[in-house]
């Protein structure tokens, strides 16, 4: 694999933010005129960034994946709740789950004091509650759970679904008790 240094020093810096730049950019090419990763840093120098050629690296980059369809996984189980689906992929940076509420249910008032949340409903309706109201919510309604927020979710004649994504949650860590 093709690895190449890109310094941007103190001069072009300083002219960067003579002119108002609030990043600084830079891309190059390989030795056989293959892009490599283009560099986009705030500004704060000098800089020093290793980029690796797009072509080299493609084969040890991770690909993406169709995980399922939201529609479908809701529709195979019509009355179950809780849990329908999870995220489950090794070395993964986020959490998700595909939530169904059942009609009239509800999830009581919570919080989540360490991550923020985004919610996406993709069937049914309801209401999220919060400290300044009810927020009716409908299929496309995409909300955000800032953390520390307090909120309950009241599904409507029809149920609620929907997706929710954050932030992965580190592992649980055995430590040893206390001694007295």
């Amino acid at each position: 694999m093709l690895v190449y240094d890109l310094f941007i020093g103190d001069v072009l810096h300083a002219r960067a933010q003579q002119a108002g730049a609030k990043f600084l950019w830079a891309s190059a090419r390989d030795r056989r005129g293959s892009p490599v990763a283009r560099v986009n840093r705030p500004r704060a120098g000098p800089y020093r960034t290793v980029a690796r050629s797009m072509t080299d690296s493609a084969a040890d980059a991770p690909l993406p994946r169709i995980l399922g369809n939201t529609e479908s996984l809701a529709a195979t189980a019509p009355g179950s709740s809780g849990a329908l689906w999870r995220l489950a992929e090794p070395g993964r940076q986020l959490d998700a789950n595909l939530i169904r509420v059942p009609p009239r249910g509800a999830i009581d008032t919570h919080a989540e004091p360490d991550l923020d949340v985004l919610l996406l409903v993709v069937g049914g309706d309801g209401t999220l509650g919060a400290a300044d109201g009810p927020h009716p919510v409908e299929p496309g309604s995409l909300v955000w759970l800032p953390h520390g927020s307090v909120r309950h979710v009241t599904a409507g004649e029809r149920g609620l679904t929907y997706v929710t994504v954050h932030r992965r949650r580190p592992g649980m860590q055995i430590q040893d008790r206390p001694r007295p």
